[in-house]
């Protein structure tokens, strides 16, 4: 790499970690031009930054190049399947199995632009917008994401966000633990069915007589993952027109996180005002 480094370039370990994951070019296609590590790179600059496709910096290979890169990992499941691996990687790292036992659901309502696609009003937040709805581990990785218009009622968007979980990748999971909004019969029966009995939904409450914030227990671990997320200036809105590309920037910032957490970056040297003389 020529260029000077931007903050949210990869270092060399974390290339190393994520570059067996990507997909190989495909035999007998046009040979593969772009450097792979740079396309990342301008990805990870767009989410942390926060600048559209075609602001992205003239040193990172063209926008269009690093756009058909993403369409193409989204539509063929790269992104989902590099975080899983990385996020079994990280599970590893801690000394804990690298399935989960327990995931934490929660969602978050976001302004929309005027980009159209899929919108609705939260009357909840008064927000118009659309919804992420997420399921973390316990370290609050992300385990699965759904995107919808904020309209969308948590409990009946919870089973989209469940379904990805093919029980069989899961089997250590037992318990699912979310907050009153997702109190539902016909989501209970529901988990029961898709799980076969083996999930138990779990609903922490507000405690009697309490008015204000309160720092409910167990919820905590999805509401910091929201807040790491939202370092992303991406996130700040849901600047896309497919909640499925929505879906796969929440995964790309995840993966980076993950990243940085396996491998981190060399510490730079904090601010300091120079000593008078």
């Amino acid at each position: 790499m020529t260029r000077k480094p931007y903050p949210s370039d990869l270092t060399d370990a974390q290339w190393a970690l994520i570059e067996p994951l990507l997909p190989a070019a495909r035999p007998g296609g046009r040979p593969r031009t772009a450097d792979l590590r740079e396309v990342l790179n301008g990805l990870l600059y767009l989410n942390r930054e926060g600048c559209s496709w075609r602001g992205l910096p003239h040193d990172f290979p063209p926008w269009k190049t690093v756009y058909n890169y993403f369409q193409a990992w989204r539509d063929g499941g790269t992104w989902d399947a590099v975080l899983g691996a990385l996020r079994r990687q990280a599970r590893l790292a801690a000394g804990h199995p690298a399935s989960p036992r327990v995931l934490h659901l929660d969602s978050q309502t976001v302004k929309g632009t005027e980009v159209g696609g899929e919108r609705g009003y939260d009357g909840g937040k008064r927000l118009r917008g659309r919804k992420r709805h997420v399921a973390v581990d316990a370290f609050g990785l992300l385990v699965a994401v759904a995107v919808t218009a904020a309209s969308v009622d948590d409990a009946a968007a919870a089973r989209r966000v469940l379904g990805e979980l093919d029980t069989t990748n899961y089997p250590r999971l037992a318990k699912l633990i979310a907050d009153s909004k997702y109190h539902n019969h016909e989501l209970y029966a529901w988990v029961q069915e898709h799980a076969d009995g083996c999930w138990e939904l779990q609903i922490v409450r507000r405690p009697d007589g309490q008015s204000g914030w309160v720092r409910l227990p167990k919820r905590w671990v999805v509401e910091r993952t929201f807040a790491w997320l939202g370092r992303y200036r991406r996130h700040s809105r849901d600047n896309e027109r497919l909640t499925e590309s929505s879906e796969a920037m929440i995964r790309i910032s995840m993966i980076h996180l993950i990243l940085r957490r396996l491998a981190p970056p060399e510490q730079r040297a904090t601010f300091g005002y120079r000593k008078a003389a």
